[in-house]
């Protein structure tokens, strides 16, 4: 499958770096709204630098690449379809749902499939986690808790403003590992309450050109949800774009047999440890599932791979709606202080066995 990237950003290089491990995969051309920067790129990647209707409207161009910023999202997702390519985009699948369900109807008349990351939950990390509580080696699972915190973005990232719009924060920027991550473990949710808060704490870009620059926030900045699952498990989520230190652990499954400590989900392959309730000490587990070695790109591959054989793809743009959806809810709620339900649903994608490549399963 021939890829056009649009967007040649920071993460744009974690892709990149992986196309030479995934043979059914083969970039073609990049664009950027800054031509410079996109011929730079493609200079370095060896592939033709265009404007964005250029690569649209390339037929060389089987699926387009959207690394593009949240804000843009949806607008390059159909501009794509309606140039007959395959669209995967970088996380989320747009600002809101309203924005985001246009896309999955146009692929839907179009026959054209729409993917979304983070594909880090098809890494060894998450589907042995997964493969875990699917043997019940925790018994029943009852609970989860995630607590993703860090102070702020800003601090690493050379140009930060966007992570403060409108589709940023710390909910829209690092929830949909966790949430992806909780949907593929118990399945759609339900039901949401939440609180956030945004505190008037001043913000300054630490590095790069613009350090010292102010950092306009425009978004919650702390954020706590409960999930019900439609599975009876019950998740809390806390993520913070707040928080200079803790020691509360970053994500957490409780059954009735034991505990399953998960690795990151903004990693592909950290160790998973479980404690039992005849062995209370936390061991590491051997890998059970999940593409070996991945990287950012690998669920672009596992769809492909998909079209190719008439199956569905699981980095899906069905459950990054519904990832989305969950999101909004938790705003909502919040904002509201009431419970919200849901609209949308979701199946759990297909477990990626052990051993499993996304070119061949």
């Amino acid at each position: 499958m021939n890829v056009g990237v649009i967007g040649v950003g920071v993460i744009s290089a974690q892709y990149f770096a992986e196309f030479p491990k995934l043979p059914n995969l083969h970039l073609r051309a990049v664009a950027d709204l800054d031509l410079d920067r996109a011929r730079a790129v493609a200079a370095e990647q060896r592939v033709e630098a265009m404007t964005v209707d250029e690569l649209l409207a390339h037929p060389e161009v089987d699926v387009v690449l959207n690394l593009t910023i949240p804000l843009a999202h949806a607008d390059v997702a159909l501009r794509a379809l309606a140039a007959g390519k395959h669209v995967y985009g970088e996380k989320p699948l747009a600002l809101t749902t309203a924005e985001a369900a246009p896309v999955l109807s146009r692929a839907g008349e179009l026959g054209l499939r729409v993917g979304c990351a983070p594909d880090t939950v098809l890494g060894t990390g998450i589907q042995t986690a997964r493969a875990v509580l699917d043997a019940g080696r925790i018994g029943v699972p009852l609970g989860a808790a995630v607590a993703w915190t860090a102070p702020g973005h800003e601090l690493w990232h050379p140009a930060p403003a966007f992570y403060y719009q409108p589709g940023g924060g710390p909910l829209f920027d690092m929830g949909p590992y966790y949430l992806t991550s909780l949907v593929t473990f118990f399945g759609p949710v339900v039901r949401v309450s939440g609180a956030t808060r945004r505190s008037d704490r001043a913000r300054t870009v630490a590095t790069g050109p613009q350090a010292g620059a102010a950092v306009p926030v425009d978004v919650d900045t702390h954020v706590t949800a409960i999930l019900e699952h439609a599975s009876g498990v019950v998740s809390t989520v806390t993520v913070s774009f707040e928080v200079w230190a803790s020691r509360v652990p970053l994500f957490e499954v409780y059954g009735t047999a034991g505990t399953l400590s998960v690795p990151d989900p903004n990693r592909f392959s950290d160790p998973v440890l479980v404690a039992t309730a005849d062995d209370r000490e936390f061991r590491q587990v051997a890998t059970a599932g999940g593409y070996a070695e991945a990287g950012r790109g690998y669920g672009l591959a596992d769809l492909a791979r998909a079209l190719g054989t008439g199956r569905p793809h699981r980095a899906s743009g069905e459950l990054a709606f519904h990832v989305l959806e969950i999101m909004e809810a938790v705003l909502a709620a919040g904002a509201r202080h009431e419970v919200v339900t849901l609209a949308s649903t979701v199946e759990r994608p297909e477990a990626v066995p052990q051993g499993a490549r996304p070119e061949a399963w």
